[in-house]
């Protein structure tokens, strides 16, 4: 993001930090907010944890994802869910890049700022260990997430992950422009 956009950021923003962030300034500015995605489990943890942590913080809700390709209409469904429960921040974490095709998809109905979160309320819940800040420092956290789920994950990190460097490299020499999350996925259908 440094180098093709000038962002001049000075470490990785990880989302677990992030979260971790916004909770704590929703909890001090009396903003409820709403997890949607991952486990019923791992949503009921992350809230505990969470208000043990900010005990203003308030909980609109929390919704799992029902892990299947949905409908446009289911998808409008859980925005409305989300949007009656009165929270003015969601937090989804459904994986990349569901989340942030839902996210791109569904801002309209959402009305509100919604943050694809990815892996960040496994670490907030506690159920998964948190990498150690030097490999965050050195940009390998995706090394300690497939040590801890190789099963899972070894086709996204070294399938994909050689790819998407491709990718980026190419638009960093103005080879390849992506095309907005919206006009790449399928708008009739959404992860939930």
């Amino acid at each position: 993001m440094n180098a093709m956009y000038g962002t001049k950021l000075r470490a990785a923003v990880r989302a677990a930090d992030l979260t971790e962030r916004v909770v704590a300034r929703a909890a001090a500015e009396d903003l409820p907010i709403f997890f949607y995605g991952n486990r019923r489990g791992v949503l009921e943890q992350v809230a505990t944890r969470l208000l043990a942590q900010h005990p203003p913080l308030r909980i609109a809700g929390n919704a799992p994802s029902k892990f299947r390709r949905g409908s446009r209409e289911d998808a409008l469904d859980v925005a409305r869910a989300i949007r009656e429960s009165g929270a003015r921040i969601t937090f989804v974490s459904l994986g990349c890049p569901r989340q942030e095709c839902f996210v791109d998809e569904l801002a309209d109905e959402l009305h509100m700022p919604a943050v694809g979160v990815g892996v960040a309320l496994d670490y907030l819940s506690g159920r998964l260990r948190p990498p150690p800040h030097s490999m965050c420092r050195l940009g390998l956290e995706w090394l300690w997430r497939l040590i801890l789920e190789p099963r899972r994950l070894w086709r996204r990190y070294l399938l994909l992950n050689p790819l998407y460097l491709g990718l980026v490299a190419l638009q960093g020499l103005g080879l390849w422009h992506p095309e907005t999350v919206s006009e790449v996925s399928d708008v009739r259908e959404v992860d939930l």
